[in-house]
């Protein structure tokens, strides 16, 4: 069975936020094929095309992440009806400078969780829109919008509610198969 390489970013930079809880859980419902590791963005500075010419140590790092992942997956929730603050801080540094766009042709999966009955819907939207500009395939299904409730994920990143659980972990399969025949296709 091929090994594919999933780097997965927080859309929070809150360290008990309830989307860094559901990537606790995808990461363990995920198929043995998906090897995910996190790809943190809190540290990185605001973008300004001022650094263009000379990356710091820690945007460098991060594209090199994006560079070393076989894909990603994009755990998000929603601000003000759109992606958070640094989460496009993040995608801004990964696809500049103009011409060395680390999104370029990375599969890339979206998921989001909120106490709403519409999930992430809209961050999500506007997410996308931002990765199709970066020229990065996506799963378009099945979609996740997961409304938190109270205790879905224990704190050993188990799901608590079955149905979601099958949910979720059918998502996982589904991410696993859209990458393998992302990277066949090459």
């Amino acid at each position: 069975m091929a090994q594919h390489k999933v780097g997965y970013i927080i859309g929070s930079l809150a360290s008990a936020s309830i989307n860094r809880q559901l990537a606790k859980a995808l990461v363990k419902l995920a198929p043995a094929e998906l090897v995910m590791h996190e790809i943190p963005i809190k540290d990185l500075p605001l973008y300004s095309h001022d650094h263009d010419a000379s990356y710091p140590a820690v945007a460098t790092a991060f594209k090199q992440a994006i560079a070393d992942a076989d894909a990603l997956l994009f755990v998000t929730p929603e601000y003000n009806r759109s992606i958070p603050g640094g989460l496009k801080n993040a995608i801004d540094w990964g696809s500049r400078p103009w011409g060395k766009n680390s999104f370029t042709g990375k599969p890339s999966g979206v998921i989001g969780a909120s106490v709403g009955a519409i999930g992430t819907a809209l961050a999500q939207a506007h997410l996308r829109a931002v990765l199709n500009f970066c020229n990065a395939p996506q799963m378009m299904q099945p979609v996740a919008y997961i409304q938190f409730k109270k205790d879905l994920v224990a704190e050993d990143g188990r799901i608590t509610d079955a149905s979601t659980e099958e949910f979720l972990r059918n998502y996982m399969k589904a991410f696993a198969a859209f990458v393998a025949a992302n990277k066949a296709r090459g």
